[in-house]
């Protein structure tokens, strides 16, 4: 018995299109072998890797995330306990940074959609006079790459 799968039969088990798995092969997050028909054949362990790639992406991890920190996985089909071990600890800081703004932001979100100005342009309370436009891009309070000094926010005043 042929212990492989087809990429078809991988989508139906993983849920996944096989666009994605053309894709996520490309990127290195799941390897196959080629019949001598050139057709794709996968491991029964791509579908724990593919669960993991899942779960990581519906947790806010990118893909340059996702590819590195499975790529401290053995190139083997089947890491051992002890590898799946190592790969949930490197998630845990991670996992605490997005749950520490995912929180921030669930507690302010309230305040900020009442005050009715929804810009921090505007806001007097989290950004008074466009401070963060002189220092930073983007979403700086909320990804965390903002966090002026005393004396900076004395300067900008």
């Amino acid at each position: 018995m042929d212990a492989s799968l087809s990429i078809g039969d991988v989508a139906r088990r993983s849920g996944l299109a096989v666009t994605a798995l053309r894709f996520y092969e490309a990127n290195g997050l799941i390897i196959s072998t080629r019949t001598a028909g050139n057709q794709r054949r996968y491991h029964r362990g791509v579908l724990r890797r593919l669960a993991v790639v899942q779960a990581a992406q519906s947790v806010g991890f990118t893909l340059t995330e996702i590819v590195e920190m499975m790529a401290q996985l053995p190139a083997d089909p089947l890491p051992d306990v002890e590898h799946w071990e190592e790969l949930s600890t490197s998630w845990r800081t991670r996992l605490d940074e997005r749950i520490v703004t995912l929180e921030r932001l669930r507690d302010q979100l309230d305040t900020c959609i009442g005050c009715g100005c929804l810009t921090l342009a505007h806001c007097g309370l989290v950004n008074p006079a466009d401070r963060a436009a002189r220092t930073s891009q983007g979403a700086a309070f909320w990804n965390g790459s903002h966090q002026p000094s005393l004396s900076e926010a004395e300067r900008l005043d």
